[in-house]
Order: structure tokens, then C-alpha cells, then sequence
């Protein structure tokens, strides 16, 4: 199966299981891996026929931005949920990165998570 990807989106969120989290905002960087086959659009250089990228980043941006959410997993799924349903991806694997969450983990922290058939 193609895929198409967002990689880097970064984005404030109110996140975290203790009090003092859930009065900030707190960056969050997403990644995501779409399953999607890409022929139609290829054949047609249609844009209707795409997975719109710029759609789907606006969705995840709107969504995490109103969320508020104790755990980044519940946010990880909540959001693979949305993907699919939303913009009928097959499959989707997304990573969300807490970085700064653990001040030693200088590449981050955070959860991957993989959803749905990725048929080749």
C-alpha cells in the first residue's frame, strides 16, 4: 500500500496527569504515516482524488488544539480514530512526541501507535 506522510507537525496542547500540566499548553510534534493508494491521483493528477495532506494536517491541528487530554495515548488514539474515520485512511501509523516531558530525553518522549490493515 502507499502511503502519505506528515512529518513534524508541532502543535500546543493542554496534556499531562499532573495539576500543574492542566493549567499550560505544551508542545506537542506529531507524525504521521497514512495509508492511501495514490494511483487515481496519479493517473488523473487530480487533487480530489489525493489524501489532501494540507486537509488532514488542519483536522489534526483543529482537534489537538481543543483537546485536553491526561494521557498522550488516549490523544494518540482519539486521533487514529479521527484519521480513519474522518478521512477513510485504512491505516494509519502516528507518533506523537512530548518533548521536554523527561528533561534527560533530549529526543523526546512519547508513544507510536499503528491502526487499521496496511494491505500491500
Amino acid at each position: 500500500m502507499d502511503q502519505v506522510f506528515i512529518r513534524g507537525l508541532e502543535v500546543d496542547a493542554v496534556i499531562g496527569a499532573y495539576d500543574w500540566e492542566r493549567t499550560i499548553r505544551q508542545r506537542l510534534v506529531v507524525d504521521l504515516e497514512m495509508g492511501w493508494d495514490i494511483r487515481p491521483a496519479a493517473e488523473t493528477d487530480d487533487l480530489n482524488l489525493a489524501l489532501d495532506y494540507a486537509s488532514v494536517s488542519r483536522r489534526v491541528l483543529e482537534y489537538v488544539r481543543a483537546s485536553s487530554f491526561e494521557l498522550v495515548e488516549t490523544l494518540a488514539e482519539r486521533l487514529a480514530t479521527l484519521l480513519m474515520s474522518e478521512f477513510h485512511v485504512p491505516w494509519v501509523r502516528l507518533r506523537i512526541n512530548k518533548p521536554g516531558a523527561v528533561t534527560q530525553a533530549t529526543g523526546g518522549v512519547g508513544v507510536v501507535i499503528e491502526r487499521g490493515e496496511c494491505r500491500a
